[in-house]
């Protein structure tokens, strides 16, 4: 998406706003202004800027996470990428690929999670305005959830193939060296279809998911500060524990999804076959048990934990900057 130059220097004084903003913990009274309800004139060009910066902050800050998380869940991984656990994984990547590498693909995730989140929190504000979620102080569970799962399903269309990318960038042994350059090899090689067979198996997680977080955090949002102001510590806070229940839920789905996008890379024919949700799961299950269902399960909490926290917040504030500089 493109910001006309007028909104770019919006973007930095919502930086400046937010250094502003994080020095008082006290949350900002709601009479002062409705901020859970968007005002009328609140653009779809600011919702979905809010949205692209929330996005940028979550995945750049915690990209090395992500790359761990994808490390513990490849089924038979090469020689050189076989880790115990979190700490051994980072402490070996560190030092046989250098610290650099914890950051491999990052450039696919920059690239395609601005838009994505944008589109994101658009379809997740238009749903929940056109299902009543914003209306009173009662709270809306089914609007949350639903809006969730909208917003889930427009952004995975749009992000999945730069999904791809980025695995097939992070794991050990990977030769791509760009998005372009992995962007080509797996067209050739496998065609089209690459980009989006995990497509399925990653709503079948990130609906449920979205689903999951969007309740939590309304919910934790009204319980932590029902006065209903912009307050960041109610949503940094309520944005990493609703992160942290949904991905303990979702973990195994994000196992098979793993499968079935790093599949090309893989050295057994059978995982390289491997076509949807349900067989991906039986080879896991066949493989390495029920346990194999929970590959990366701490460093996935890990990561999202933070990444939720830092999501919303980036969210909140820009979406508060917004409501202000209108006010103003």
């Amino acid at each position: 998406m493109t910001l006309p130059l007028q909104r770019i220097s919006e973007q930095i004084e919502a930086i400046a706003f937010l250094q502003r903003t994080m020095g008082d913990h006290a949350a900002v009274p709601a009479e002062e202004y409705e901020y859970e309800g968007l005002p009328p004139n609140f653009t779809l060009a600011e919702n979905m800027a809010a949205g692209a910066f929330a996005g940028i902050a979550e995945h750049t800050l915690m990209y090395p996470f992500d790359l761990l998380k994808t490390r513990l869940q490849i089924i038979n991984p090469s020689p050189g990428g076989i880790y115990t656990g979190v700490s051994n994984a980072l402490s070996t990547i560190s030092k046989a690929e250098g610290v650099g590498s914890l950051w491999r693909g990052i450039s696919s995730v920059v690239v395609g999670a601005g838009p994505a989140h944008a589109v994101y929190f658009a379809t997740y504000e238009a749903v929940k305005h056109a299902m009543g979620g914003n209306n009173g102080n009662e709270h809306h569970p089914l609007a949350a959830a639903t809006s969730g799962a909208c917003a889930t399903i427009a952004s995975d269309a749009l992000m999945n193939p730069f999904d791809v990318i980025k695995q097939r960038m992070q794991i050990h042994g990977s030769v791509h060296r760009s998005i372009a350059q992995c962007t080509r090899t797996v067209y050739r090689t496998e065609g089209l279809a690459a980009f989006f067979v995990s497509y399925p198996t990653t709503l079948c997680m990130t609906v449920p998911f979205s689903a999951l977080q969007f309740t939590a955090y309304e919910s934790l949002s009204k319980v932590i500060n029902p006065g209903k102001g912009y307050d960041p510590v109610t949503h940094c806070v309520s944005g990493a524990l609703a992160g942290a229940f949904a991905a303990g839920l979702t973990t195994p789905v994000d196992v098979i999804k793993t499968l079935l996008q790093t599949r090309g890379t893989a050295r057994d024919a059978e995982i390289r076959s491997a076509k949807g949700l349900f067989r991906a799961a039986s080879i896991i299950k066949r493989q390495h048990g029920y346990a194999g269902f929970f590959r990366g399960l701490r460093p996935r909490i890990i990561t999202t934990m933070p990444s939720t926290a830092i999501c919303w917040s980036s969210y909140e504030m820009a979406k508060a900057y917004f409501i202000r500089h209108q006010d103003d």
